[in-house]
């Protein structure tokens, strides 16, 4: 089956990692280049919306913003890809806040080895605090 050889653990690290230096190169194309023809992301349960678009949003609001991989799970035929995102909120309309918010994505590969569905997850009650009021000082 073509999921095993897309999801063997070290193939699937250095994918991720490749992934995360995507979210911080500032380019919206090399992220949706880690996602099928067609290849989707929903976050916390919205519509499924192109990988370029949800990208470039968020690329556009944090212009310094940074992924940090925290965790990849391997289960079955699904990746969990966790993720720690800090920025400044300075693009068009921004609050000048700084942001640091944590969340996950579920994978689901394609027959390709790329991503055919990504489900997002992260707090958003505390990811709109954060750009209203900033974030909190790390301890």
């Amino acid at each position: 089956m073509a999921a095993s050889l897309a999801l063997d653990r070290d193939q699937v690290r250095d994918f991720a990692r490749s992934y995360t230096e995507a979210w911080c190169s500032g380019d919206p194309t090399r992220v949706a280049g880690h996602f099928a023809p067609g290849g989707t992301i929903a976050i916390n349960g919205g519509p499924p919306t192109e990988v370029t678009e949800v990208a470039r949003a968020f690329m556009s609001a944090f212009p310094d913003l940074h992924l940090l991989m925290d965790d990849l799970v391997v289960k079955d035929e699904l990746v969990e890809f966790h993720w720690t995102c800090v920025g400044t909120n300075t693009g068009p309309g921004g609050t000048g806040n700084r942001v640091r918010f944590s969340g996950f994505e579920e994978w689901t590969f394609g027959e390709n080895g790329l991503v055919a569905e990504s489900q997002g997850h992260y707090d958003q009650a505390d990811y709109e605090r954060q750009l209203e009021h900033g974030a909190s000082e790390p301890q």
